[in-house]
């Protein structure tokens, strides 16, 4: 006898595991690395089972409902893992995971399937992948999986650090002026100054950091090819002594070592990923990629104050100004919560408050110059 508490319960998870498994298996495919593709598939396959066990016991309680699509959440979850990658949804995940890891806990048809195991063995995982920038690309995953990358650069980080820094620094200047008593033609005008000037130089900022980065890269590269070719004895011995810190006995790491030697280019390959840490095929990035991506991200916070006083006049421009910033801060404090962690509602609201707290003290002392200008 089920009563309805019981198959509440049971649509609960059945619900939440069949999100779960739709999410992971999101995740697989938008992964390039088979490697990763396979942890994401092992755990959409782990949750598709759980799902399972739930919709039998639904049926045995004499509840039989079609697979449901998933909700809301974890469709935005999935299109914002195609869009950026898995990595940007993985500190937000982990801290679903560890959340919902004691979901099961005292369940005793979960326990009797070995759920909270499972569960516990997923928030793991998800913890450790979360725990650099790149997620599961990262060094991390080799205590999981055994693949190594350097995991720099994260595209929704780098997204929305863009649109808030030219978001809060225009709305800052505009309400300054606006302080100030200036017309709307002159707000205008300064909030567009603000959002060319600050987009240029962000653009320049971020051109010199990607290609000087490569440079570097390049350099480092450069000079283990030298010693490679002047002392390959060194160096072989440098490898076989990696190989050895990996776990391998000392005759097989010196084997290893000879057969990678018999192939200059491999052996450069394994030194710059192994000794210097460094992919040698992707040394930083695109200069002007980077450049324009900067540009435009600053470009498209720093509009948000400015739009109003294309249409409107004096307190109504203001006013518009404010809430449409406020808007726009608060988009962009949901998206930080994918890569902080954080809830939805903490992350918006802090994101509000300085934002605005920024605007209404260059107001302030704007008001100030302007009464004392005048």
């Amino acid at each position: 006898m089920h009563d309805d508490a019981n198959i509440q319960l049971y649509r609960a998870y059945w619900r939440g595991e069949s999100d779960a498994a739709y999410l992971y298996g999101s995740l697989a495919s938008a992964e390039h690395d088979p490697a990763v593709q396979d942890v994401f598939r092992r755990l959409s396959d782990t949750e598709k089972k759980h799902a399972a066990f739930w919709a039998a016991r639904l049926a045995t309680a004499g509840v039989i409902e079609e697979t449901p699509p998933p909700r809301r959440r974890a469709r935005l979850l999935a299109w914002i893992a195609r869009l950026f990658g898995p990595a940007a949804i993985l500190p937000y995940l982990a801290r679903i995971e560890v959340t919902e890891s004691h979901g099961y806990d005292g369940q005793p048809d979960a326990v009797a399937a070995g759920m909270p195991a499972d569960e516990y063995g997923h928030a793991r995982i998800v913890q450790a992948a979360a725990m650099k920038a790149g997620g599961l690309s990262g060094r991390t995953l080799a205590t999981i999986e055994g693949r190594s990358r350097s995991g720099d650069g994260n595209a929704l980080r780098a997204a929305v650090l863009g649109a808030n820094d030219g978001l809060v620094s225009n709305l800052s200047l505009v309400m300054g002026v606006a302080g100030a008593a200036a017309n709307e033609r002159a707000i205008l005008l300064t909030g567009l100054a603000g959002l060319v000037a600050g987009a240029c130089s962000m653009a320049m900022g971020e051109w010199l950091s990607v290609s000087s980065a490569r440079e570097m890269v390049t350099r480092r590269i450069e000079g283990k090819a030298a010693v490679l070719a002047e002392i390959p004895d060194i160096e072989r011995e440098d490898v076989a002594v990696i190989f050895r810190a990996k776990g391998f006995g000392e005759e097989s790491a010196r084997r290893l070592a000879e057969r990678l030697f018999q192939a200059p280019g491999v052996a450069l390959d394994t030194i710059a990923r192994e000794e210097l840490g460094i992919d040698p095929s992707d040394p930083g990035g695109s200069p002007a990629s980077a450049a324009a991506a900067s540009f435009g991200l600053f470009a498209l916070g720093a509009i948000f104050p400015v739009l109003p006083f294309f249409a409107l006049k004096g307190a109504q421009a203001f006013l518009a100004s404010f809430a449409l910033s406020g808007l726009a801060l608060g988009a962009i404090g949901a998206a930080t919560s994918l890569f902080t962690g954080r809830t939805f509602l903490f992350s918006i609201t802090r994101q509000v408050t300085i934002g605005l707290l920024a605007a209404l003290l260059t107001f302030t002392v704007g008001r100030a110059i302007g009464v004392s200008v005048s």
